[in-house]
């Protein structure tokens, strides 16, 4: 289970890396924009994201 975790956490890293790697300029202006928005806005988005994730595990159980 400790593998599969560790296997979990770097390909999350790798595909939040690309990102940036890939599109520089447009990750900055993405960035700055997330900076303006406002934070209840940002946590709706974290939650969202959160609650995806909790689903995909499930079906994939």
């Amino acid at each position: 289970m400790t593998t599969t975790l560790l296997m979990a956490i770097a390909i999350a890293l790798i595909i939040e890396g690309l990102i940036p790697a890939l599109f520089p300029n447009k990750w900055r202006a993405y960035v700055l924009k997330l900076a303006n928005e406002p934070v209840a806005a940002i946590r709706q988005i974290g939650i969202f994201l959160v609650l995806i994730g909790f689903v995909m595990l499930w079906l994939i159980n």
